[in-house]
């Protein structure tokens, strides 16, 4: 069921990604500009973007750290000048594994910095944009380690879960003025974020497999988006159990 308007054609359209330096991010605004889409991107390294721009005539190249809020909102005003917006998606991310065991609480606050905090600044610079125009879109990349607790997950896993729960608020409000609000859970894909995983990644996608996968999302008008669909039904599915069969499910897959 289509919850978002449907996107036909990407042609002239405008697009900002931030978190585009690598990934899933990178990715998709390639993705997008080979469709005709204006392509802005976002990350903190500036010379990567300026990479992107070379590759891609017609994109334009914002550096800026999500964490912080005035440079996010410097950016979405000037944006905001330069005409209409018609998409903004939240792709940064961060992951460092951690258990209760060995808690690292610095690292705890920069996955909220990151992951939460920095979702948070470009919704709030964006919104009146978005608001005043009746149009257009925010999506938020999350992950199924958002839908339960994982081992592993202790910092990461709840900072996803709380895009979740702020992508369900924002369409509440939002879809009434014509915006459409996206969250996307991917399973495993091959990025830097993963590069560190010492375990067995099931079904694990590349980042360009995963673009075209959030893309198809995008313009059939998806709410939840999430891929590949054999790895996720089953987490979702595993997610509905009862808590004691999903704790002993997740110790006998894990071992942890």
């Amino acid at each position: 069921m289509s919850l978002n308007p449907r996107i036909d054609n990407w042609t002239g359209r405008t697009m900002w990604l931030i978190g585009a330096s690598s990934g899933i991010g990178l990715a998709t605004a390639s993705a997008l500009h080979a469709k005709g889409c204006r392509v802005i991107v976002s990350a903190r390294s500036a010379p990567a973007l300026q990479a992107f721009v070379q590759a891609h005539p017609g994109s334009m190249a914002l550096p800026l750290d999500a964490t912080d809020a005035s440079q996010v909102q410097s950016a979405a005003q000037q944006l905001a000048a330069q005409g209409r917006l018609d998409m903004v998606c939240y792709c940064a991310g961060y992951f460092r594994a951690m258990r209760a065991t060995d808690i690292d609480l610095p690292e705890v606050m920069r996955h909220l910095d990151i992951n939460l905090r920095g979702a948070w600044h470009v919704i709030a610079a964006v919104a009146p944009t978005l608001c005043q125009q009746r149009s257009g879109h925010i999506s938020l990349i999350g992950s199924v380690a958002g839908l339960r607790g994982l081992p592993e997950s202790l910092a990461y896993g709840p900072t996803k879960a709380a895009l979740s729960n702020l992508a369900d608020a924002l369409h509440l409000d939002l879809r009434p003025l014509g915006i459409g609000v996206s969250i996307v859970t991917p399973g495993f894909v091959s990025t830097p974020l993963t590069a560190s995983n010492d375990f067995p990644m099931p079904a694990l996608m590349t980042p360009q497999q995963a673009a075209q996968a959030l893309i198809r999302g995008w313009e059939r008008g998806r709410f939840c988006i999430h891929f590949p669909k054999r790895f996720t039904r089953v987490v979702k599915l595993m997610s509905m159990l009862p808590d004691w069969l999903y704790f002993r499910l997740i110790h006998r897959a894990t071992g942890l």
